[in-house]
């Protein structure tokens, strides 16, 4: 099923319409978490400059994982300010806010495709929870650094989560984001995305076919760009050839679990295409 898409404004992405399918606030929010998003966590009352701009999402990215209680498992730099300010709390719990920042993995207008925040409290990972939780991001991310004198391992018990993406902008609570799982598409998709912008251009404007006359109209003359997947479908941005952009959505026929899954829905849709 097509879903239509919608100009762009200058100021900002396009939005996506309502669909029947998509993936709810929770499951966008953790995989936000989840994903290699860039992140900078943030300790009220710390220091002038104590921003820690590479506690997350830099130098490697892969440090974030989510237990099932919902707690976050984030593994920052030892002599980071955040990991400083844990240690020195002695057990106590401190007030923290981990922004989250979702790039398209292509080279495309807009390229910001969500924000979103996690705000809770902060404690240094206690010694009986080590082993497991450092079993949980080695899962999570099994190239991602492990735990050793360089980095400390911190748990942030989740109070309230944020996004602002392409679907909208919603609020999530602890439970709902406990109960939530991250998109199965999620760790294959920057290199789907990028393989298909690659390789796969003329396939990809072929999609313009696929939807009304009227949205035909909006797509002419512009080069179509792969711009994110779900389990539910493809999100593709037509741009250039005059001001803004253009969204335009396509369903599979059901949602996808797996990379395979993933890899046949998108042959179906591109064959349908052609």
């Amino acid at each position: 099923m097509v879903r239509p898409g919608r100009p762009v404004r200058n100021d900002g992405p396009p939005r996506s319409g309502e669909s029947a399918r998509r993936p709810a606030a929770a499951e966008r929010v953790r995989t936000l978490v989840e994903s290699n998003a860039s992140g900078a966590l943030t300790i009220p009352g710390l220091a002038a400059g104590a921003r820690d701009d590479q506690a997350l999402g830099h130098s490697p990215p892969e440090v974030r994982a989510v237990a099932p209680s919902g707690d976050i498992y984030l593994l920052v730099p030892a002599g980071s300010p955040a990991a400083r300010a844990a240690a020195h709390a002695a057990g106590e719990e401190l007030a923290a806010v981990m922004d989250l920042t979702d790039v398209a993995p292509v080279s495309v207008p807009h390229r910001i495709r969500g924000r979103g925040w996690i705000a809770g409290w902060l404690t240094a990972a206690r010694r009986s929870e080590r082993a497991w939780a450092g079993a949980l991001l080695a899962r999570r991310h099994p190239t991602g650094p492990m735990e050793g004198p360089h980095w400390a391992l911190l748990r942030m018990e989740m109070g309230e989560g944020y996004t602002d993406d392409l679907w909208g902008a919603a609020r999530v609570g602890p439970e709902e984001f406990a109960a939530a799982e991250s998109d199965p598409v999620s760790r294959h998709e920057a290199d789907l995305l990028q393989h298909l912008a690659c390789c796969h251009g003329e396939r990809l404007a072929g999609l313009a076919g696929l939807l009304s006359e009227e949205e035909r109209g909006r797509t002419q003359g512009r080069r179509v760009v792969p711009l994110s997947l779900d389990r539910f479908g493809l999100r593709v941005r037509f741009c250039g050839a005059g001001p803004g952009c253009y969204d335009a959505r396509f369903d599979f026929p059901e949602p996808v679990r797996d990379a395979a899954g993933l890899r046949r829905a998108l042959r179906r849709l591109l064959d349908a295409a052609a």
